[in-house]
């Protein structure tokens, strides 16, 4: 694991840092406002090869690890512009096509995502299944050549600006452990028999979040992904990626809000001196800062670890995830802290990343599940799920 950033890693950092400052917060809150996807940008990142940085060479992409699409994303936070569909189409559904797609399935799908002329949604979690994927309630029952789909999903990520759907859902149950058999299917949004509703959040994105019903979907036998009934484990693959790129979203955040927080103390003057000079205000700042660094580090270790196909990934993958999340919270916090009354004015910016912050320690997986892998993989205590 390099600790210093090679060449490449620097522009690209740089690279992604000077685009996403041609678009910044300001586009990107107007775009969330509206409801509207910030095509513009998720374009330019396409045409200019970064949405395509974790995907192989043959299809357009970059064939680099999943540590390039995580500076994409961090880059891109730290600029104003924290983009969901990094984690749900860059990282997770388009992972899972490389990996488990049929030919034709990658043919059609990953130029495109690589191009930045498509994004696939995500939907797995459900209303009675959250983190519990072994029960899920969606049914995909096969008909001939074809799959018929029945239930619901929730909390579901951009559906309305997505190019199909990668659906997870039960297609058997073991006889021996009375689990559900799952298998992924890719949907169109437009499917008959298909309809989604808005969920109103307090979380600042472009990206809705969207209930979906479904209701005798007919899905062709040939959008299966992989096998029938082994979705599980194609699932947990994509699961440390999920993780990776959460964890940028959140110290990406955290650099902004830290950014704004030092240049605000150093200009603010109280008694005829800036009040970067009393302690009470550099120190949850420079606390703020350790932490954000700390979770930085095990963001790149978690990168090396899954890049090299190490079965500790996933331990490291969630700990970045942990990490992060506290990270972020906590220099938002500090942030609108050290701007006193002006924290909660609007023109300062930092009420917009807070909810999106503070959901990153619920989402793509809470804190306390990651506290159960930690407590039952790396020290070895009894499962308590």
């Amino acid at each position: 694991m390099r600790l210093q950033p090679s060449f490449d890693e620097r522009l690209l950092r740089e690279s992604v840092a000077r685009l996403a400052g041609e678009f910044g917060a300001e586009y990107f809150m107007e775009k969330t406002r509206a409801r509207e996807p910030v095509t513009e940008l998720w374009k330019k990142l396409g045409d200019n090869g970064y949405l395509g940085a974790f995907l192989p060479t043959e299809y357009g992409g970059g064939g680099q690890g999943i540590w390039s699409l995580a500076i994409v994303s961090e880059e891109l936070a730290a600029a104003g512009c924290p983009m969901f569909p990094l984690i749900y189409s860059a990282a997770i559904v388009s992972n899972v096509l490389a990996r488990h797609g049929s030919q034709e399935q990658k043919d059609t799908w990953l130029p495109k995502l690589a191009a930045g002329e498509a994004k696939i949604a995500f939907a797995i979690t459900e209303p009675d299944a959250g983190s519990n994927s072994h029960n899920l309630s969606t049914v995909a029952r096969r008909t001939g050549d074809k799959y018929v789909i029945n239930g619901r999903k929730t909390f579901i990520s951009g559906v309305d600006s997505a190019d199909a759907i990668l659906v997870v859902a039960r297609t058997g149950t073991d006889e021996k452990t009375g689990k559900g058999l799952l298998s992924l299917f890719l949907v169109d949004p437009d499917a008959p028999g298909l309809e989604h509703t808005y969920v109103p959040t307090a979380v600042n994105a472009p990206e809705g979040q969207w209930m979906l019903f479904f209701d005798g979907v007919e899905v062709d036998a040939d959008q299966l992904i992989g096998t029938q009934d082994k979705g599980l484990r194609i699932v947990f693959e994509g699961l440390n990626p999920e993780r990776i790129l959460g964890a940028t979203l959140s110290t990406g955040l955290a650099r902004y809000a830290l950014n704004k927080a030092v240049s605000y103390v150093k200009d603010r003057q109280v008694w005829g001196v800036p009040i970067a000079t009393h302690q009470a205000v550099a120190h949850p700042l420079a606390k703020a800062k350790i932490e954000l660094d700390l979770a930085g580090l095990m963001m790149r270790k978690a990168a090396a670890l899954y890049d090299a196909g190490s079965p500790e990934a996933g331990e490291a993958a969630n700990m970045a995830k942990y990490a992060a999340g506290e990270a972020g919270i906590h220099c938002v916090d500090a942030a609108i802290q050290v701007h006193g009354g002006n924290g909660v004015a609007l023109e300062y910016g930092l009420t917009d990343v807070w909810w999106l912050a503070r959901f990153t320690k619920i989402g793509p997986v809470s804190a306390e599940m990651v506290l159960n892998y930690v407590s039952e993989h790396t020290l070895g205590l009894p499962k308590s799920y």
